[in-house]
């Protein structure tokens, strides 16, 4: 039980972090009210958030952070490929929620590879 644990708290916590993706993606970015509150007030840093994330999401920078980092993991041997992969997960996961998909499967595919291959 033991051995499986990190395994177990790993999973928990992806799944945490792609439902707070998701909650971010449908609360603040497709939210009907956030249209008009950020037209009338653009200083609010909600605002300042959204806009920072559009960026970020119209550059592709979380699937292609997603895609390099688990691409240096797969070929990192040792307890850093695997730190690698679990952090090509952390930049993969919300890049699949937060409309990368195309690359972040990619990314996301690669990184799950390496954290079960042995070494």
């Amino acid at each position: 039980m033991r051995a499986r644990m990190p395994l177990i708290l790993l999973l928990l916590v992806l799944a945490l972090w792609l439902a707070a993706s998701y909650g971010l993606r449908y609360g603040l970015m497709e939210d009907s009210q956030w249209v008009g509150t950020c037209v009338a007030e653009a200083a609010r840093w909600e605002c300042q958030l959204r806009a920072n994330l559009g960026w970020l999401i119209h550059f592709r920078v979380l699937g292609w952070v997603a895609v390099a980092t688990s691409v240096i993991a797969f070929f990192v041997r040792g307890r850093v490929g695997s730190a690698l992969a679990v952090l090509a997960l952390l930049f993969g996961f919300p890049a699949l929620a937060l409309y990368n998909a195309s690359l972040a499967v990619f990314a996301v595919v690669i990184a799950g590879l390496r954290l079960v291959r042995a070494g």
